[in-house]
């Protein structure tokens, strides 16, 4: 059997309970958004993990990050006029245990040129050169399935050998079937790329689905 062969919807799913307890208790506790990073000489000391989140507009990113921390307005706090461009870290957990990097969201149609061409300088700098990154989500819209700029964070990601899952939101918004197909053609091309994690997570803010398996599959990275 090939490692193709193990790579399937799904496989390698945390299903560890004292992992998952200890995701719950971790996201229920202290969170606190930290600063916002311009480029990278602003980024905190590179001491403890971290994890980023990335999406194109529109996707869900805030709803999913007060989700997955159990919070109702936290990536709002940094979500102000004129850091739309940065990189927006939160600490997570009293001792810090590591930090969540919200990445500025890609794919506006109406974006200038030059503001794009800075969206990328900041975003493959920090994937090449942040040593303490383990992994990154990339969220995917349930009802639309990966687009051309998802490719492009996807090669960015497999160029700079991060780690990553590929995560659907607004799960609850289609049907089931329509979800399973989404979920099927998201794995097939996810096979493609070196560096996307074998895990499929269909995840839906306002319900709740999936979130705990987010949490246990981010603190499991962490832990690596």
């Amino acid at each position: 059997m090939t490692a193709a062969d193990d790579f399937q919807p799904g496989n390698d799913e945390p299903d560890n309970a004292e992992l998952t307890e200890a995701a719950r208790k971790l996201f229920s506790g202290p969170i606190d958004f930290l600063k916002s990073a311009p480029q990278l000489e602003h980024l905190p000391s590179p001491d403890v993990p971290e994890i980023a989140v990335a999406g194109r507009s529109n996707v869900g990113k805030s709803s999913l990050i007060n989700a997955l921390t159990n919070r109702s307005k936290l990536a709002r706090a940094s979500n102000t006029p004129g850091r739309t461009q940065e990189l927006n870290i939160f600490d997570v957990g009293r001792p810090l245990i590591f930090r969540l990097v919200d990445m500025p969201g890609y794919g506006f149609a109406e974006a200038p040129k030059d503001m794009v061409r800075r969206w990328r300088f900041l975003i493959n700098d920090y994937l090449r050169g942040r040593q303490v990154l383990k992994r990154a989500l990339v969220l995917v819209d349930s009802r639309h399935g990966l687009k051309a700029v998802d490719h492009d964070i996807m090669k960015m990601l497999d160029d700079a050998a991060v780690s990553y899952h590929l995560v659907l939101t607004k799960a609850d918004k289609i049907k089931p079937t329509a979800l399973a197909t989404t979920i099927e053609q998201v794995w097939t091309e996810a096979r493609k790329h070196q560096a996307a994690h074998p895990l499929i997570l269909a995840t839906s803010s306002e319900t709740g689905d999936g979130i705990a398996e987010l949490r246990t599959a981010v603190l499991e990275a962490v832990m690596s």
